[in-house]
């Protein structure tokens, strides 16, 4: 079966996520070995207190038991769909009822692929993809970027991170860098302000932020937002200002939380 995906990607990518059977949903309670996955690779769960643990754990619970998790090429372990699930859930822990609506699957390949869907031979430079038009409502990612973003090396990256505030920004139906649902109309202005300030000094040479951010605004928010979950402390000795107006979009203060 892996061998016909790696012929015909693309095509066989539609057709899968198309004509594939529904199932009905099962509940998914999270086991005391899973809790022990969460703590071994999970720093910010790491940093929760027991309380806020269980809270996050009945996140994890609550969107896998929602969102269709699919290997093309892989099979899927328990950590891989709880790497994925806490990607999601980091960004809207600060938010109570939160659902991903614009999301239906996640489908992981086993490593950076290419514009079609390709996951073996060159120029495969892609970690991560939220789909639209046809792939609408599913998300793509890589399961080595999935697992280095969640890794002691990892630095202030994490693809998983990445893609699920692509998909925050796009719940108000434009993927643009101001995610209207979650950012307050008065901040709007100076949160533009602030990324196109940073910008320059990205360009500039001036600032610690990866250089990816400047590709556009959307790619700006969902780069240093990865920063600010991952380095929250670094990142708000930094940027203060670009860390209290994340603060407020994602409800959270990360870097208190670690310091608990």
């Amino acid at each position: 079966m892996n061998s016909i995906w790696i012929l015909i990607p693309v095509a066989g990518l539609v057709i899968y996520l198309i004509l594939r059977k529904k199932t009905t949903s099962v509940p998914v309670s999270i086991s005391p070995e899973e809790k022990t996955i969460l703590q071994e690779h999970v720093v910010f769960y790491q940093h929760l207190d027991t309380e806020q643990k269980l809270k996050f754990e009945t996140k994890i619970g609550e969107f896998l038991n929602r969102i269709k998790v699919e290997g093309i090429g892989v099979d899927i372990t328990t950590l891989d769909r709880l790497l994925i699930a806490s990607s999601a859930v980091i960004p809207i822990f600060g938010f109570d009822g939160w659902q991903y609506r614009n999301l239906t699957n996640v489908v992981l390949y086993p490593d950076t692929f290419n514009k079609d869907f390709e996951f073996e031979g060159g120029e495969r430079n892609i970690l991560g993809m939220v789909g639209t038009g046809y792939m609408n409502g599913q998300m793509v990612l890589s399961r080595s970027a999935l697992r280095a973003g969640f890794s002691a090396n990892a630095g202030d990256e994490n693809t998983g991170i990445h893609e699920f505030v692509h998909l925050l920004d796009k719940s108000d139906g434009a993927t643009d860098g101001v995610p209207e649902n979650l950012l307050k109309h008065e901040y709007t202005i100076p949160w533009l302000k602030m990324v196109h300030q940073e910008m320059h000094r990205i360009e500039a040479g001036k600032s610690d932020i990866n250089p990816y951010a400047i590709t556009n605004e959307a790619e700006f928010l969902a780069v240093v937002s990865e920063y600010f979950f991952e380095k929250p402390d670094k990142f708000k000795s930094k940027h203060p200002e670009l860390y209290q107006i994340l603060s407020e979009m994602f409800a959270q203060q990360p870097a208190i939380e670690k310091s608990l």
